[in-house]
């Protein structure tokens, strides 16, 4: 499936695990749903990325993301800080965030969408399972979604 954006489908992935980096990517290719896609390995990683600092400092190196998919159990910072600071910034909290994560834990769920978390998500364990939540994912945010006009993070 083709999307239809005027802007540019970029797609930030917080995950520490590559195997599961390199999953979502070969689905989200197979279903021609994003026009960028960037990784970092961890929380830490991903709010350099969001505030433009550090590795990501340099001019177009970190462009504001579309969406977000979060992994929760990361080295660093964990996904569950990274989504309580990405919610508490004014600049940073319309980004929609989706939690794709291997816990199915109540208490995750739970916790996550108190911090504000636009989905959560089980990761599943085979190729086609992925094709499609990567197929409804885009269908939903990128289709069906309005979604706010991009800001500046200065």
């Amino acid at each position: 499936m083709s999307y239809q954006r005027s802007k540019p489908i970029i797609i930030l992935m917080a995950e520490d695990d590559e195997d599961d980096r390199l999953f979502t990517q070969e689905a989200l290719a197979e279903n021609q749903a994003v026009n960028s896609l960037y990784f970092v390995e961890d929380g830490e990683a991903l709010m350099d990325y969001l505030y433009q600092r550090g590795d990501y400092g340099e001019p177009g190196m970190a462009p504001r993301p579309t969406l977000i998919l979060l992994d929760l159990n990361m080295p660093r910072k964990d996904g569950r800080e990274a989504l309580a600071e990405i919610k508490s910034d004014p600049t940073l909290r319309s980004i929609p965030v989706v939690v794709l994560t291997t816990s199915k834990a109540e208490e995750d769920i739970l916790r996550t969408y108190e911090l504000g978390v636009n989905s959560f998500i089980t990761k599943p364990v085979n190729f086609q399972s992925m094709v499609s939540i990567m197929e409804t994912l885009g269908t939903y945010w990128f289709d069906i979604v309005d979604l706010p006009d991009e800001v500046s993070l200065s």
